[in-house]
């Protein structure tokens, strides 16, 4: 889940060495008295955003950017493990509903019941409420056309020629797995297609860019060069996350380059998910007033996303939530009927 429920300070005016505003190291005040405070000094290249959502209350990992937890023991590994494989089992189960005349509720509905059925817990049900903003109400993210990610589901059927992304997370005896999906339904345009293509192309890119050794900005840079290539933008508001027993951990996988993911080495036993969400215009978003959830592309162009949760290994990349009824890497996409 984009990047899921996470929305990161990338930059905001901070120091890039020490991690504090310029205005507070030269402190005016000790320099010639009382005076207005400088402000931060605005940034061209990043936008700031707001504070991450809390974590659940049940969590027992703590953010400690720059420390990502190392899964090791084979019953951290068969946990990681477990969790993804469920979570792929979920897809495959609403991979036939996903069709046009079923609404997103529907699915939310499907989904819901065979959580349930299976004795698992629905991670994005009730998460990151706060008190400007309800806790997350469904169990599924739906995301169709414009929106990027974060859509709630909802009574209005799907149509020929929609674009939707399926997002969900499953908790197994305390781990989540985390994955998501475009489908097209129907007669989908051209340009829809190819959209949809390149999203998930680049989300292999980025996977592939995985060794352990290399660095988080790896996956970033094979993301936004396979996307800027092909003609479209990059999210930035959003981006993966490590995952393992807390929904949202360390590291941070931006799917553009960062100085702060340059600085971040890949090593076995890291876990997290690759993300990326392609808008066909501008990479800007801007979310919901009413629901304060669901995001939309800032001009109203398609946007499309994938998701897989990968392990750093000692031989390079494991794909943890592989799908037997899914798209595989290097496949051509077609529509749903």
């Amino acid at each position: 889940m984009k990047a899921n429920f996470v929305r990161r300070r990338l930059y905001s005016g901070r120091s890039p060495i020490r991690n504090h505003c310029v205005a507070d190291r030269l402190n005016p005040d000790t320099i010639c008295g009382p005076i207005q405070r400088l402000k931060p000094f605005p940034t061209k290249r990043f936008q700031p955003e707001p504070a991450l959502p809390t974590e659940p209350k049940d969590s027992t990992v703590q953010r400690r950017r720059g420390r990502a937890p190392i899964h090791s023991t084979e019953e951290e590994l068969s946990g990681l493990r477990t969790a993804a494989k469920v979570n792929s089992q979920l897809l495959d189960h609403l991979r036939p509903h996903v069709r046009a005349g079923v609404t997103t509720n529907e699915l939310d509905r499907m989904a819901a019941a065979y959580t349930e059925q299976h004795g698992h817990t629905p991670a994005c049900l009730g998460y990151g409420g706060s008190a400007t903003r309800q806790p997350y109400p469904n169990v599924i993210c739906t995301s169709v056309n414009h929106v990027v990610c974060h859509g709630i589901p909802n009574d209005v059927p799907l149509k020929d020629g929609d674009i939707i992304n399926v997002d969900l997370t499953t908790i197994v005896d305390g781990w989540h797995g985390d994955q998501s999906e475009t489908f097209m339904i129907g007669d989908v345009s051209a340009a829809a297609k190819r959209l949809v293509q390149v999203t998930f192309d680049s989300m292999w890119k980025g996977i592939r860019a995985c060794r352990p050794g290399g660095r988080i900005t790896d996956i970033g840079h094979a993301i936004l060069n396979h996307a800027q290539n092909n003609g479209f933008s990059v999210v930035r508001e959003y981006q993966g996350h490590g995952i393992g027993r807390s929904f949202h951990q360390d590291p941070d996988v931006p799917h553009f380059p960062t100085p702060s993911s340059n600085r971040v080495v890949l090593k076995p036993g890291m876990c997290f998910t690759i993300e990326p969400m392609l808008n066909a215009g501008v990479w800007q978003t801007k979310t919901d007033k009413e629901d304060r959830w669901t995001v939309y592309t800032q001009d109203g162009a398609l946007s499309a996303q994938f998701e897989h949760m990968v392990l750093i290994t000692e031989d390079g990349v494991e794909v943890l939530t592989e799908i037997e009824g899914g798209p595989k890497e290097g496949d051509t996409l077609v529509p749903v009927a």
